[in-house]
């Protein structure tokens, strides 16, 4: 036994950490800026080129690259809880601090895997679907999970600087369906960097440019669905309990395959009605009991690190595995050819789940 004294100093929280991806594969994270000269900032343009953050999530060789990747960095988690949490007292560390899974600069493992582009929510950092990402890429997907600075509470850049918010207080000019299409330049830019003739990620070797698919949380989701129906290089789309601002043409989307995702708010949502009846290719209506708008993303983890309630009824850690598994069938399905059942039909194992048939 020692015999210093006893402190009385009460010992500091253990990080809190993103659920363990399930696939059979190491992860490793890289992030790259992108400048699309040839297009201004379409809220800021005194900020010059457009600008976007990628982070970039892949199957890694294990035992390979440096320390887990953060999950955000200090300003962002700040400006972050001032938006968002503007009462909150937990310094902005508590949320910095999340341990991921994937390691920086990890050597990718050798073959060529679908790439899957993820925007976030409206206001939201990247940050918020880093659980999704990393869980896809340890099942043999590139991800690339994109911020789009000024839509957003913080975006950091390589040299530091952390652009603000510019848009949190409303929509722009043009409402939400004026994002949604501006998202849909900025995703289909950043397929343009990645998947070209010169690309700007150092590992795009690994990519297979004839497999992408994108997602995305709320208005991310619609963004989705707006790339789709201006790029036909996007081979399958989900909208993770986004309102579809910016309609799906009415001839629909070439017959590509597409996934809506919700919580039960959505049975209300004559978007995704209109939406449903113009899908002209594989579609599936899945609404999930007990989850709300938050569920498909890490924020319950968040705000349960402040102290907040959930508001949903279905656990986190539930909500979690069921987008995980069901994002991820959904694009083994379409981009691997590999059979699902899991949209057939309701499953014994995912009772929360309905699936709507066409």
């Amino acid at each position: 036994m020692s015999d210093a004294p006893a402190s009385n100093t009460p010992a500091s929280p253990a990080p809190a950490r993103l659920p363990r991806p399930t696939g059979p594969h190491a992860v490793g994270r890289d992030t790259l800026r992108l400048v699309d000269t040839g297009r201004p900032d379409p809220w800021v343009p005194a900020a010059g080129p457009r600008q976007l953050m990628l982070s970039l999530y892949y199957p890694a060789r294990p035992g390979t690259g440096g320390p887990r990747a953060p999950y955000m960095t200090t300003e962002e988690a700040r400006l972050l809880l001032e938006v968002r949490v503007p009462d909150a007292t937990a310094p902005p560390e508590t949320l910095s601090a999340v341990r991921t899974w994937a390691r920086s600069g990890a050597r990718p493992v050798r073959g060529r895997f679908p790439l899957v582009v993820l925007s976030p929510g409206f206001t939201l950092p990247r940050a918020t679907l880093t659980g999704l990402a990393e869980d896809l890429a340890s099942r043999g997907y590139v991800v690339a999970l994109v911020d789009h600075p000024y839509e957003n509470t913080g975006t950091t850049l390589p040299d530091g600087q952390t652009l603000p918010c510019a848009l949190c207080d409303g929509f722009p000019e043009g409402g939400p369906q004026a994002v949604a299409r501006s998202r849909a330049k900025d995703l289909s830019f950043v397929l343009d960097e990645l998947t070209g003739r010169h690309p700007a990620w150092r590992h795009a070797r690994v990519i297979d440019p004839e497999r992408i698919g994108m997602a995305g949380h709320s208005i991310g989701g619609n963004a989705t669905a707006a790339t789709m129906a201006a790029d036909a290089r996007v081979r399958a789309g989900v909208n993770m309990d986004g309102t579809f601002f910016a309609p799906v043409p009415g001839s629909g989307l070439d017959g590509r395959p597409f996934l809506m995702f919700g919580a039960k708010d959505r049975l209300t949502d004559a978007s995704w009605d209109w939406t449903w009846a113009d899908l002209d290719g594989w579609k599936r209506w899945l609404t999930v009991t007990g989850a709300d708008h938050g569920s498909f993303t890490d924020a319950p983890l968040l705000t349960g690190l402040l102290g907040i309630p959930d508001t949903a009824p279905l656990p986190f850690e539930r909500a979690a595995a069921l987008t995980r598994a069901y994002v991820a069938a959904f694009f083994d399905l379409h981009l691997k050819k590999a059979p699902q059942p899991l949209f057939d039909g309701p499953s014994p194992a995912h009772p929360e789940v309905s699936v709507r048939l066409p």
